[in-house]
Formats: C-alpha cells, structure tokens, sequence
C-alpha cells in the first residue's frame, strides 16, 4: 500500500505578481524550483497565508535567480503581489520507503532569495530543542 506524504515545500515565499490573463500556473523562480526538487509542469498545492486561500496548480520555471513568484490564470484572483504563500508537493510512498524519507523544505527571505534547504526532521528537531524539548 502506498500513502501520500509531504516531498517538499517552499516555505513562506512572497508572491510578485498576479497575472489573470496568463494561462493557468504558478511560475517559480528557477533556482527555487530546483532547490526544492520541483519539476517544471509537476503538480503542486498553494496556500496563501494572507487570506487562507488553497489551490492546487502546476509550477513553471521562471528566470533562475529573478526572485519571480506568480499566480497565473483563474488563479490570480487567489492572491495579490505582497502575499506570502507556502508550494507543497506531495509524493506516493511505500512503508518501505518511509523509513528513509524526510521532507525538503526551502527557505526563503523577503525577496525570494534562496537562504537555505534544510530536511523537515531537522526542523521539527531544532524545534523540539528551542521549546526546552516540549513539543
């Protein structure tokens, strides 16, 4: 049996622009596409921390190193340059494959420049030690 589970996220990126007349997408820049190990055309979930909007759409690359995140077609009317919003990709995963697996996760500052690729136990580990080890 295969279960779906968190492959990667771009944590919290900031979204540049919001084109509704474009064909449907979200376009990434390039080189934070590739950090997170996203593929151009793979189908991805969008969440937009400003308004709690959800979407499921499929990533473009944009010009490597431009910074660019935007909402393409229909869903441009979801969010508005200035938001912040979290890409997820999801992956099938066999048990045997889960006791090796370990989210990426892509992190970002304001203008969408690559500061860091960590893997999510990492994270949830750094977490647990800055709360005094309580969850």
């Amino acid at each position: 049996m295969q279960r779906t589970f968190l492959l990667s996220k771009i944590h919290n990126c900031t979204l540049t622009a919001a084109n509704l007349n474009y064909v449907g997408s979200i376009s990434v820049d390039e080189t934070i596409l590739n950090a997170a190990g996203i593929l151009p055309y793979e189908q991805v979930q969008v969440v937009n921390v400003a308004n709690g909007e959800r979407l499921i759409t499929y990533a473009i690359a944009a010009p490597a190193r431009s910074g660019a995140v935007e909402l393409n077609g229909a869903a441009a009317r979801l969010g508005m340059p200035g938001d912040r919003v979290i890409i997820m990709t999801y992956a099938q995963l066999s048990s045997e494959e889960l006791k090796t697996h370990s989210p990426k996760v892509v992190l970002v500052d304001s203008h969408n420049c690559l500061i860091e690729v960590r893997q999510y136990n990492d994270l949830l580990h750094e977490k647990h030690l800055t709360n005094n080890g309580k969850p």
